[in-house]
């Protein structure tokens, strides 16, 4: 059973950085990408970005430059590093791991940005 952790979430202001963490379970997790996904109140959750396994990443236009995204497979953990952040960054940020057709989430950790 795989099972994922986000964690670092926070209260930040605007322009300060926040490092999220996602904590994976398995073996299963050092050999698959990653992904990273964020869901405003009353929006559809929406793609931040992906790492594959051997560390390649990418983020979505809104956050490039901004965010960025390792990972330390000998810990199995995926970072998600924040800077430069903006209140409209505020949001519940979620962890994904896809093995064949089924999805695994993370229960999600909250950032918050104020103004």
């Amino acid at each position: 059973q795989v099972q994922l952790v986000e964690s670092g979430g926070g209260l930040v202001q605007a322009g300060g950085s926040v490092r999220l963490s996602c904590a994976a379970s398995g073996r299963i997790f050092t050999i698959k990408p990653i992904t990273w996904y964020r869901q405003a109140p009353g929006e559809q959750r929406g793609w931040v970005g992906g790492i594959a396994s051997g560390g390649s990443a990418e983020v979505a236009h809104s956050v490039k430059g901004r965010f960025t995204i390792s990972r330390d497979n000998a810990k199995n953990l995926v970072y998600l590093q924040m800077n430069s952040l903006k209140p409209e960054d505020t949001a519940a940020y979620y962890c994904n791991l896809r093995i064949e057709e089924t999805d695994y989430w993370g229960p999600g950790t909250q950032v918050t940005v104020s103004s």
